[in-house]
């Protein structure tokens, strides 16, 4: 009991001190997206899991192979919104296209994911799954898409904020890309930081070499 005691005081002084650093630093606001970080990378399961992680070149590949196949959906969905709203500009109700190519893409991802594969990454043998190794519910599938939102909407962010060119905006989109993707290299399996913020991993599902 006097071991459980000084455990609990331990803790509260460490939550104390930490609270107490923040502030005196300045830095309040960000104190909480830092918690959550911090919380991701200790929550990552330390021990050997056995699909190991893909390379960084493949999990990028497969995103351009998914890129290019989304243009499909793309023309699809904009088809069916066109007919069913009526719309000959392609400049009107580019606002509520915009709102329903994301829920399309959702109802895309979400289902698929849930299923373990989209076709791009059953292309390059890769599979996503959550943290101990099942596949995802719908819900967790939900909240990767929300999460992966991460790749564009930062540079979106800049672009709208300072009203870049088309090139410019070209420019900080590729930059940006490139950005979060190096940064998967400090993650202790080496995951995509969005994929640790939903609770996910990309596993590698390739069939062993003869």
């Amino acid at each position: 009991m006097a071991l459980v005691k000084q455990r609990r005081r331990l803790k509260t002084w460490q939550c104390n001190n930490s609270t107490l650093f923040w502030r005196c630093a300045g830095l309040t606001y960000f104190a909480f997206p830092l918690k959550v970080l911090l919380n991701c990378i200790h929550a990552t399961n330390p021990m050997p899991f056995p699909y190991p992680t893909p390379s960084l070149l493949r999990r990028m590949a497969c995103w351009l192979y998914e890129g290019m196949l989304l243009f499909g959906v793309v023309f699809i969905a904009g088809y069916l919104f066109g007919t069913l709203s009526q719309t000959k500009n392609a400049m009107d109700n580019r606002h509520a296209l915009q709102a329903f190519l994301f829920v399309i893409f959702g109802i895309y991802f979400v289902w698929l994911w849930s299923k373990g594969q989209t076709l791009a990454m059953k292309t390059w043998h890769i599979r996503v799954l959550d943290r101990s190794g099942q596949p995802l519910t719908q819900g967790r599938a939900l909240l990767r898409y929300l999460w992966s939102w991460l790749w564009f909407l930062p540079p979106l962010v800049v672009s709208w904020g300072f009203e870049l060119r088309a090139g410019e905006t070209i420019v900080i989109f590729v930059g940006w890309i490139a950005v979060w993707a190096v940064l998967s290299r400090f993650h202790p399996r080496q995951q995509f930081w969005h994929d640790a913020l939903a609770g996910t991993q990309l596993v590698d599902t390739s069939p062993p070499k003869a």
